[in-house]
């Protein structure tokens, strides 16, 4: 059980200091050794009380970005700790098909090389409230 209760308390963002010798099995035996401890506490960082965004904010943009690496093992973790953390259904779909979007776009105009600083012009135009 503690070997499930802990990433989920991780990825929520349950503060408290994290040792590597309580780190899941799937950490000790993929990470190294050395690195583990500053691992743990980087992730325990940015899940924690300081944190800005709320732990649903961050595994909705934790899945989004799962979802586009792809990541079967971080999808599932996301997905799971987005519901835990109160996210809908229509939340987790809209996340993911905004990755795709986002991907989407950033293929085609990467594949078209359209000129960034043109681009940067139109965009800031587009987002320029008119009175």
């Amino acid at each position: 059980m503690k070997a499930f209760v802990l990433p989920i308390a991780l990825l929520l963002g349950v503060s408290g200091t994290v040792l590597a010798q309580d780190a899941p099995k799937f950490y000790t035996e993929t990470y190294p050794a050395h690195a583990l401890q500053p691992a743990m506490e980087a992730q325990g960082a940015l899940n924690g009380e300081e944190a800005v965004l709320d732990a649903k904010t961050r595994e909705l943009i934790g899945l989004a970005v799962a979802a586009q690496i792809p990541c079967s093992y971080c999808s599932y973790a996301h997905t799971a700790s987005a519901r835990a953390a109160g996210a809908t259904d229509d939340e987790i779909r809209e996340a993911v098909a905004l990755a795709a979007q986002t991907r989407h776009w950033s293929t085609v105009l990467n594949g078209m090389q359209y000129d960034l600083e043109e681009f940067k012009s139109e965009f800031d135009e587009m987002a320029t409230p008119t009175e």
